[in-house]
Formats: structure tokens, C-alpha cells, sequence
């Protein structure tokens, strides 16, 4: 098994990158930053530089990977265009380049509501919108898949446990990146969270579940 990782030094990227390799898992980093990504990431870490708007720089990239983590996003902008840009079309041509090599697996990490047209996020250019668009072009490539869409993002983690429904089941609620990471990887171990949507938060309240129980429950 060898990942690739797009988004590999934003926050939850590198968290996910940090699961794999205390896994034993080897990593190809995608990034837009050298010199960023070696000073974020764990050594071994195998660092390639791209874009994935740059749908050419993808095709040597992906050679000899087996699972794609795309935890790529755009951030806060005046520019209208960004989300369109990085959270559809880059997503969409990573899923083109991994139809093409082969990929086994495609871990792309969204966000709760994404179906929610009158979400305040979308006033951020439309955001969720282009996110949803991103899923369903996933959906239709023909790829195994799993779609993560995690609530709020928090960088510290807690002691709160994973609560995971089914898709557009979750409409509020928070959770620690580092648990977004445990849920992407731990989803490349189990065939029941296969081509499905996983929407997660965590809660104090929840009961203990491991992850087999976990992807089970969600049909």
C-alpha cells in the first residue's frame, strides 16, 4: 500500500499524513510547498510538488499509489472563484488522474451540509455547493470511494467519541481534525466503508464504538 495525499500541509492533510506513517504506511505528499511541506510533515515522508488545477502535473504524480486522501480545500478569498477552482475542478481532476493510474481507494474529505443550498457557508462563493458537486463526480467516476464529511473542524483533539450517520443525517456538531484523520485511514482497512458518505462529529454523550461497528451501522 503506498497513499497519496493531496492538501498534505493544511491542517487536517497533515494529520492524516501523520496517521498513515505511524502506520507503516508510505507516503507521497502532493504539495505546492517543498520547503513547507519538509518542515510540517514526518520524516520518509516523500515530498512532490503540483498543483491539482494543473491536471498534467497529476499524471507522474499518482504513479505507483494504490489509495488518494484529497483533503484539498480553498481557503477564505475575495476571489469569487476559488472554491469552484480548488474544491470542484482540482478535485476533479485528481479523481480523473486516479481513474487513470488505477487507484484502488479515494478518500475525499467534504463537510457536513453540503446538500444545504441556504447554508451561510454557501456565501462564501457558493463552497458547499462546489463540495457536493465534488462527491457526486466522485461517485459517478467509477472509483471505490469514501467521502468523509466531518462538522466543524477543530485542531486540538478531545476525548469526545465519533458519532458517524449516514449521509445527511448530521447537521451540527464539531470534531477534532485528528479524529477526520483516524476516520479517513481506518477507512482504507475495512470493505464496509466502501462507496459511502460518513458524516462525523464527536460528542461526550456518545457511546464507545470501534471503527468496524462504526462503517457497519452506516448504510
Amino acid at each position: 500500500m503506498k497513499a497519496f495525499v493531496a492538501g498534505a500541509t493544511g491542517e487536517t492533510g497533515r494529520r492524516i499524513v501523520k496517521q498513515l506513517v505511524d502506520r507503516g504506511i508510505e507516503v507521497r505528499a502532493f504539495v505546492r510547498d517543498a520547503a513547507k511541506a519538509t518542515s510540517l510533515l514526518p520524516e520518509g515522508v516523500e515530498i512532490v510538488t503540483g498543483d491539482v488545477l494543473q491536471a498534467e502535473s497529476l499524471k507522474t504524480a499518482l504513479n505507483g499509489c494504490t489509495i488518494v486522501f484529497c483533503a484539498t480545500g480553498a481557503k477564505p478569498s475575495i476571489d469569487p472563484t476559488q472554491p469552484y477552482l480548488v474544491d470542484f475542478e482540482g478535485t476533479k481532476n485528481l479523481v480523473n488522474a486516479a481513474k487513470a493510474e488505477g487507484i484502488e481507494q479515494f478518500v475525499l474529505v467534504t463537510s457536513l451540509c453540503v446538500s444545504k443550498l441556504l447554508h451561510p457557508l454557501n456565501l462564501f462563493w457558493g463552497i458547499l455547493v462546489w463540495k457536493k458537486w465534488a462527491e457526486e463526480y466522485l461517485q459517478r467516476s467509477g472509483l471505490s470511494y469514501t467521502i468523509v464529511r466531518p462538522g466543524g473542524l477543530k485542531n486540538d483533539d478531545n476525548d469526545d467519541r465519533i458519532v458517524m450517520k449516514g449521509v445527511d443525517s448530521l447537521f451540527e456538531g464539531s470534531i477534532p481534525r485528528t479524529k477526520v484523520a483516524q476516520v479517513c485511514v481506518e477507512a482504507c482497512f475495512d470493505d464496509k466503508a466502501r462507496n459511502k458518505i460518513l458524516e462525523i462529529v464527536a460528542s461526550a454523550d456518545a457511546d464507545e464504538k470501534g471503527f468496524a461497528d462504526l462503517f457497519a451501522a452506516v448504510g
